[in-house]
This record gives structure tokens, C-alpha cells and sequence, in this order.
């Protein structure tokens, strides 16, 4: 989407219809109704204003003392009605546009964690960049800009109504010309300007959100960073992304200087059209001298209401270009039908092999066959099925990556019996984390049927360990910070997981630090671990979990899980993690895989 068109009317509606058909439909559509009342009357009164400006320069020209203060009286009580009315209008205009902004952010924030879509988008290789920024800045602009532009519209066909009655009055031709005129610069203005403007500031807000989470990168990496002494890759890398901001903002305000040399040109005229068109009037005696700044007052109104579109045009593009992000992220989330055409994926029947269900050892086929079966799935574009049951169970799982285009696993069948472990091992990149993937539902590229618990009785404990933004406490309970848990039973956990001066250390268990730069990675590890231990699910899935531990370390916390008879699933490459678990899956490179209990 390019130009300023009715492409961009329909998006924004698409966007904006959310919020003025839901709950709050009423309560929104109430406050819209009494700024419009307001927007009425600070114009039924700005035309009073207007003919006693009038009136006071003609008791000034025909020294008429009497009728300039009898003027006075009566502009100074419009006046004093005039100033509350506005400012209540600007508020409660920009009261219902907070209200949108919240509704609407928490409609899109929804939308961003339902379906775990956070994860989708970032994992993804589409057009949903910074989705950060959309939801912050881009809500925030459409909301406030949609609602103001809006009411300007409202107000200027009020003053067009209101102050063309005293324009036509004047003179009638001045109001004929002043139509034709508007239009003439409005169809000039958007045929130059729409396309270009548009594209430039669409592509600002991109380079701009890009250049400012590079930034965010370097904070959030700044000791591997410096690890690697990264510091100039890191600084040509910034600049680079700022002198792509830079070199677009050039060519933008180059635009606009040559918008500005047309608008300013052409806005002059109506300061000195309507003297010349009352002039004769007043030069024979048929008008007073005063109807000339009423003219001129009622000219500039009606001229500005028409000439609305070029006199915010570059607002309007830019307005424009937020709208195109804010639909085409709505669109990635699901909340608007996509207008793109989709193709229909067709659900082939899937591939299986006749691979043995021997426990013990999984027999392979030849490299032949599992390149036909590839090419065969890849095609057919199937999808695991995922069953809720209350056991932990892959039967003929076969997996892909996302884009189908890699085969990970093959006609796989494991079972985890209540209380036991199964660790996974297998050489890099030969889908250990993928297959937990698959069991979180994170991935479901393949075929095969996936038997899992529901989610609450399941916690992951990923590779990389995640800290939240909040307490001590919270980063103990998380995910559910709801649950009421005693201090001491929070201070038993920290000392079972060896951390029991860590609350000490940072202020207590209500400290607020950023944990992932102040503790160790064996600390978040062990920290995680308190997690699992205080939620005690029935199944837990532990990706690399006590890599950053010492031996002793990791002991002592699979003991202590094992004594929660917790049914627990490990990926690891420790030889030492063997003694933790009653079953080991052994993957290899080429698809296959081997299931052998431990002695």
C-alpha cells in the first residue's frame, strides 16, 4: 500500500471498528456525541466572535463610541463562554482518545499472546517487524491522530455551515471561487505528494524502530558483547542502521520542503482575496469598513475547513503510513481477514514407515527411503495431531522444521510412565530441542499424534533461562504469581536449590532487580529450579537445564525433583545426567533414533 487512498479508509476501519462495536461501544459513542455538542457550540460562537470583530472596526471607522462598547460588552460575555466550552472539548476529546488507546492496546495485546502468536511472529520470516513498536507508538498515533482528524473533520463542516451563511451574505462569487479553489489545490496536493510521501514515511517507521532495537540489543548483550570485544562490529552495525534512518528522513523532508513552497503559496491568498473582492463595496458607500474583517474572518474559516487535506497532508501520510503497520500486524495476528490470497494447504495422508516398535532398539531404513518420505511429507504439508490426555505419549511422530524443509525425527514412539525420567541425547542439530518443541505445541510441522497433559500440569524449563521483570518472589512463582505462598516455605526452596543468602543478598523477597544481569547463569538455573519446585507439576520438560551447574549441584537438584515423583523429561549431554534417568533416547543425524532402558 502506497497511497493516501480508499485502501487506507478501509484499513483503518477494519482496525477502528473493534472498539466502537464493543462493551465499551456506549460509553465511547456517548463521549463522541457531547465533543461534538461542544465542537458546536465553540462554533456557533466563534462566528458571534467574528461579526462583532466586524462590528467593533466599523464603530471604530464611523467613530461611533456607543456601539464600540456596546461590541465590547458582548465580545467579552461570548468570550467568557467561548474558553471553558474549548477546553472542554480539547479534554474530553483527548480523554476518549486515551480510552480507545487503552482498549485498543489491550485488544492487540490479547491477540499478541493468544496462541502463543508472540512466538509465531518472532520465529517467523514475514513482514512483522519490531511488533514492539507497533503495539506502543503505532496504537498510541492511531488513536489519537484518527480521533483528532476526525473532529477537525466534524468542526470544518460545522464552520463551512456556519461561516458561509455570513460569507454568502458578503458576497457570493467569493464563495463560488473559494470552492473551486479548494479543490483545485486539494487534487493537486494529493496527486504530487500522496504516493511518495507515504512510502517515505511508512519506510521512517520501520528504520526508526529498527535502528532503536539494535540499541536495545547492545544493553541486552553488553558482557558478551564485550566478551568478544565486539565493540566496533557493534558500532558499525548502529550507525549503519542510523544512517539508513538518516539517508530516508533526507529524501522525506525534501519532499516536504517542496509540499511546503505549494501550501504556503497557496494558503497566502485568502489573506488578501477578500479585501479585494469587498473593496468596491466599501470604495461606493454599500458596505462598512468592518465587513472587511468579517469577510476576511469567514473567508479564512471556510477556506481552511475546505482546504483541509492540504493543510495536514503531511500529517495525513504519515497518519497513512501507521495505519498500513498497525493492519498488516492485526493481519499477523488474526484480527482482520487477510485481503492477500492464501493458498489452501491440502492434508495428504501421512508417510509411515514400518520401522519396529521394539523398545529397545529402533531399527533404520535407507537413506533412499527417507528422502522419498521427506519429499513426500514436505508436500503434503501435514500437521502433528495433539490429543489432551493425563499421560505423556509421541506415537509415529515424525517431525519437520517450520518451513518443512528439514526432517528431524521419524516415525518416533515413546511413552513416560508416572514418576519416571527420560533423557535425550543425540549429537547438535539432530532435533533434541525441536522434539520439546513439539511437545509444547510450539512446533507442529510434521505428522504423527502428540498425547500431553493439560498445559497447567506441565512446566518447561528452557535452555536459556528467563528472568521477569519483578520481585524475587514473583521470579520463584512464576508462572502463577497469584499463588499464596509463605515466606519460609520460599526461604526452604531457595536453601534446597543453594541459594539460601540470595534474598539477603538484594533486600529481601519483595527486592526488584534486573535478574538476568545480576545473578549468574548458575544462579538463574538453580533459580528456575526453585520454580519447578515450588509449582511441582505432574510433568516437567528441562532443556539443558543444569549446563551452567557444577556436578554436585546437579545432583542435588534431580534428587530432590525425583523425591516430588515429578514424571520428567531431560535433554542434556552429560554422561552424568544418565544416573537421573530410568530411560535414555539416543537421536542421531540421519532421523533415526534407539530407546534403551539404563542398567
Amino acid at each position: 500500500m502506497e497511497r493516501f487512498n480508499f485502501t487506507v479508509i478501509q484499513r483503518f476501519w477494519a482496525i477502528a471498528k473493534s472498539y466502537w462495536s464493543s462493551d465499551k461501544k456506549w460509553q465511547a459513542r456517548g463521549l463522541l456525541l457531547l465533543v461534538v455538542i461542544l465542537s458546536l457550540g465553540y462554533t456557533g460562537l466563534s462566528v458571534v466572535l467574528n461579526n462583532q470583530r466586524g462590528a467593533m472596526i466599523s464603530a471604530l471607522s464611523a467613530q461611533d463610541e456607543s456601539r464600540f462598547w456596546h461590541t465590547i460588552i458582548i465580545f467579552a460575555g461570548v468570550l467568557v463562554a467561548y474558553a471553558p466550552i474549548y477546553a472542554g472539548y480539547t479534554y474530553l476529546r483527548d480523554r476518549l482518545g486515551l480510552q480507545w488507546r487503552q482498549w485498543l492496546t489491550e485488544h492487540f495485546i490479547d491477540h499478541y499472546f493468544q496462541d502463543r502468536s508472540f512466538y509465531n511472529l518472532a520465529g517467523g520470516a514475514g513482514e512483522i517487524d519490531n511488533p514492539d513498536q507497533r503495539i506502543a507508538e503505532d496504537i498510541r498515533s492511531f488513536t489519537q491522530e484518527s480521533l483528532a482528524f476526525a473532529l477537525v473533520v466534524i468542526s470544518s463542516l460545522l464552520g463551512i455551515v456556519a461561516f458561509s451563511g455570513v460569507l454568502w451574505k458578503i458576497s457570493k462569487p467569493l464563495v463560488l471561487f473559494l470552492v473551486l479553489y479548494a479543490l483545485v489545490g486539494t487534487l493537486l496536493t494529493v496527486g504530487i505528494f500522496g504516493k511518495p510521501l507515504v512510502r517515505l514515511n511508512f519506510a521512517q517507521l520501520k528504520r526508526e524502530a529498527d535502528f532503536r532495537f539494535s540499541m536495545v540489543r547492545i544493553r541486552e548483550n553488553a558482557e558478551a558483547i564485550a566478551f568478544y570485544r565486539g565493540e566496533e562490529r557493534e558500532s558499525e552495525q548502529v550507525k549503519s542502521r542510523f544512517d539508513e534512518v538518516f539517508e530516508n528522513f533526507k529524501r522525506l523532508i525534501f519532499w516536504q520542503l517542496n509540499l511546503n513552497c505549494l501550501t504556503n503559496a497557496y494558503e497566502f491568498i485568502p489573506f488578501i482575496l477578500p479585501a479585494i473582492v469587498v473593496a468596491p463595496g466599501i470604495f461606493a458607500g454599500d458596505l462598512e469598513v468592518g465587513k472587511v474583517t468579517e469577510a476576511q474572518g469567514a473567508f479564512i474559516q471556510v477556506f481552511f475547513s475546505l482546504n483541509l487535506i492540504v493543510a495536514r497532508f503531511q500529517e495525513l501520510t504519515s497518519f497513512g503510513a501507521g495505519i498500513n503497520r498497525l493492519y498488516t500486524f492485526a493481519e499477523g495476528l488474526g484480527q482482520v481477514e487477510s485481503n492477500k490470497g492464501q493458498e489452501e494447504s491440502t492434508a495428504g495422508d501421512s508417510v509411515k514407515t514400518d520401522s519396529t516398535k521394539d523398545e529397545e532398539v529402533q531399527g533404520t531404513d535407507s537413506k533412499e527411503r527417507q528422502d522419498d518420505a521427506a519429499l513426500t511429507v514436505a508436500a503434503a504439508h501435514p500437521t502433528i495431531t495433539t490429543e489432551i490426555s493425563d499421560r505423556l505419549e509421541v506415537a509415529n511422530l515424525t517431525l519437520f522444521t517450520p518451513n518443512y524443509q528439514q526432517m528431524l525425527v521419524e516415525d518416533l514412539s515413546v511413552e513416560l510412565s508416572t514418576g519416571e525420567g527420560l533423557l535425550i541425547r543425540g549429537p547438535s542439530g539432530c532435533g533434541k530441542s525441536s522434539l520439546l518443541r513439539a511437545i509444547a505445541t510450539l512446533w507442529n510441522s510434521g505428522s504423527g499424534t502428540l498425547y500431553r497433559p493439560e498445559p497447567e500440569q506441565m512446566l518447561f524449563l528452557p535452555q536459556r533461562p528467563y528472568m521477569i521483570l519483578g520481585t524475587l518472589r514473583d521470579q520463584m512463582r512464576y508462572p502463577h504469581l497469584n499463588a499464596e505462598l509463605e515466606d519460609d516455605k520460599l526461604h526452604h526452596i531457595l536453601e534446597t536449590v543453594n541459594l539460601p543468602d540470595l534474598d539477603h543478598r538484594f533486600g529481601g523477597l519483595d527486592a526488584r532487580q534486573d535478574w538476568s544481569s545480576v545473578l549468574s547463569l548458575g544462579e538463574q538455573q538453580r533459580l528456575t529450579f526453585a520454580r519447578l519446585l515450588l509449582n511441582q507439576p505432574k510433568y516437567a520438560i528441562l532443556d539443558e537445564a543444569t549446563s551452567a551447574l557444577d556436578l554436585e549441584n546437579e545432583a542435588s537438584l534431580y534428587q530432590r525433583l525425583r523425591e516430588t515423583q515429578t514424571t520428567f523429561l531431560s535433554v542434556g549431554h552429560r554422561e552424568t545426567l544418565v544416573d537421573y534417568h530410568q530411560r535414555i533416547l539416543d537421536l542421531s543425524a540421519n532421523h533415526t533414533w534407539q530407546l534403551s532402558k539404563r542398567e
